[in-house]
């Protein structure tokens, strides 16, 4: 995963070296709308590093797993479309994917969310997450906090 994501913050242009992913930068970075429409184009990171990292997501007519990220909290800001959301309950067939990340097939007991253009949730790390429908396209940026 790591890789991945070193790959591509350099073929974003990014970043000079792979070694500036592990730390977060200490001057301000400037995204330019070019390179934020390309990754949003091919579900690519913006930015990943110890503390935190910003991805620029789509998805298509097409619901993910469940989602249980031990040391991530997600923010997500929606920019185009509408799904469904829910967040909590209890996750069926979770198991471990990567180092601090569990997916499942689905949820019982959660709380339902309808997302839609312009609106922002926060989903503290440990909170089972999962899109169930997607009816059509859908944009959002994700914030995830890395907590140690």
């Amino acid at each position: 995963m790591k890789s991945f994501a070193i790959l591509a913050l350099l073929s974003l242009g990014l970043v000079a070296r792979a070694a500036a992913v592990d730390a977060p930068p200490t001057e301000v970075v400037m995204i330019d709308h070019t390179k934020v429409d390309d990754a949003f184009a091919k579900n690519l990171p913006l930015m990943v590093n110890s503390s935190y990292k910003v991805l620029a997501a789509r998805r298509a007519d097409m619901p993910g797993q469940v989602e249980i990220h031990e040391h991530d909290t997600d923010v997500i800001f929606v920019t185009s479309g509408m799904a469904t959301f829910v967040t909590g309950g209890v996750t069926k067939d979770a198991k471990p994917t990567d180092p601090g990340e569990i997916r499942g097939t689905s949820t019982t007991g959660g709380t339902v969310h309808h997302l839609t253009k312009g609106d922002v949730i926060i989903v503290p790390a440990g909170v089972p997450h999962w899109f169930t429908e997607v009816p059509g396209v859908f944009t959002y940026f994700v914030v995830k906090v890395t907590q140690k």
